[in-house]
């Protein structure tokens, strides 16, 4: 039987030529999303609050800083960490090019949130 291409990632493949911060390559499955990422030295994902799904990351390249509720965490190559739904989270390159991959249960895509002091 075997696996289909699309269930397939060529992690070298999809960041040849790739100079830009974002998403470099995703996939879907019925049950999760799965999204290989890629930020330059000091760029950052905002800070945000995902109400949705825990999110599962492994950095295949760099180091980041990963705070969630205001706790930092170094991760560095090969390192991965499961971030739980509901809290404020937020990622910064430390030293890049930082590659990481992403995995959560599948779900409309949203824009994650952040939730305003005094509930604006």
């Amino acid at each position: 039987m075997g696996l289909p291409a699309e269930l397939l990632i060529n992690v070298v493949e999809a960041l040849r030529g790739v100079e830009y911060d974002g998403t470099a390559f995703s996939a879907n499955s019925e049950q999760l999303n799965v999204n290989l990422q890629r930020l330059a030295d000091g760029a950052a994902i905002p800070q945000h609050i995902n109400h949705e799904v825990d999110v599962f990351v492994v950095v295949i390249q760099g180091t980041c800083k990963l705070i969630v509720d205001n706790e930092s965490t170094v991760l560095r190559t090969g390192m991965a960490a499961i971030i739980p739904r509901g809290h404020l989270r937020t990622l910064r390159c430390t030293m890049g090019p930082l590659v990481y991959l992403t995995c959560h249960r599948r779900r409309s895509p949203l824009m994650p949130t952040m939730k305003l002091p005094g509930g604006v």
